[in-house]
């Protein structure tokens, strides 16, 4: 289905459709967590959470004697991914294939119905103009390569039974077709996220990552500028020059802000959603790394998501 198509459906439907949220990335991104926090906040009963790495077409075993790695569009069934993605943007079930990270085999597919809010996320779901055309909000995760390298290396190793050694090598392995098919989907999102340190700043152990988002005004944004008025170190909004060249807002938020720092824009956003910001929210779980500890430059990522997610279901709803 052409992707003009797609937009014209989705634009007429006479019944209320799921808001779609897709958020990209390469391997050790970050996707998972950034992920979690939206789903716990907004609930399992409204959330539905799709991971279209589970479109490989190859089990790890067959993908040993191929020309190419899991994030070839060749590697991936993309015609059955827009498809499904086209269902699930339209309100209708799918039956979506499994991959099992753990053992790398393909396993029993399982039924997927739409809720009131879809996060899709994975290597590719920007990667053609059909699959962008089935979602409302689009994000891309651009951490250092060097800090996504190490994230990478400690998860494979402590959850799908690698060494060191064989993960930096499936990285080099990877780097071309990266370049070549992760990180150009970049161009294509709304908002593109980095948590990564301050650089020249030598924080204490625990200190969280900071976050740097572009708001791309390609979607209407919360307007912060005046919460952020004041001069301060720790937040800021700035207005900068993309890597097209094209000007975009940098909300900058650094690890070490101060919880009451960080309160002034949560509680910008939180007003602007108004009511919606009361509708059985969990907000405590915005912001909870897999440790357990908080990190303010997070939640104030899902919070933002969150507004978007909100504001485009109030838009349907008018």
């Amino acid at each position: 289905m052409p992707h003009r198509i797609v937009h014209m459906l989705r634009a007429r439907g006479q019944v209320r459709r799921p808001v779609m949220l897709a958020i990209a990335g390469d391997s050790a991104a970050g996707k998972t967590t950034l992920t979690r926090g939206l789903v716990r906040c907004l609930g399992a009963e409204r959330m539905t959470a799709v991971c279209v790495d589970d479109y490989h077409r190859y089990d790890r075993a067959e993908r040993r004697d191929k020309p190419f790695t899991a994030l070839h569009p060749e590697c991936n069934h993309i015609d059955i991914m827009e498809q499904h993605l086209q269902l699930l943007s339209m309100g209708e079930p799918i039956l979506k294939p499994v991959y099992d990270h753990s053992t790398g085999r393909l396993v029993r597919p399982e039924l997927v119905r739409p809720r009131d809010f879809v996060i899709v996320e994975g290597l590719l779901p920007l990667h053609t103009r059909l699959a962008r055309a089935c979602f409302d909000i689009t994000v891309y995760l651009d951490p250092p390569e060097d800090l996504r390298h190490r994230w990478k290396i400690e998860r494979d190793c402590a959850t799908r039974g690698y060494t060191p050694e064989q993960v930096r090598a499936e990285l080099a392995r990877r780097e071309p077709e990266s370049a070549a098919y992760i990180r150009p989907q970049r161009r294509w999102a709304d908002i593109v996220v980095r948590f990564a340190p301050v650089a020249g700043r030598a924080d204490p152990p625990g200190t969280p990552l900071s976050a740097e988002l572009l708001l791309r005004p390609t979607i209407d944004h919360p307007e912060l500028a005046e919460v952020l008025k004041e001069p301060g170190t720790a937040m800021h909004l700035r207005l900068r020059r993309d890597t097209d060249g094209r000007p975009v807002d940098a909300l900058h938020v650094h690890g070490y802000v101060s919880p009451e720092e960080s309160q002034v824009v949560k509680k910008a956003i939180w007003e602007r959603l108004g009511p919606r910001a009361g509708d059985g929210l969990d907000r405590d779980a915005l912001g909870r790394l897999a440790d357990g500890t908080v990190s303010d430059p997070l939640a104030i990522t899902q919070l933002l998501l969150l507004y978007h997610l909100l504001e485009t279901d109030r838009r349907q709803a008018a």
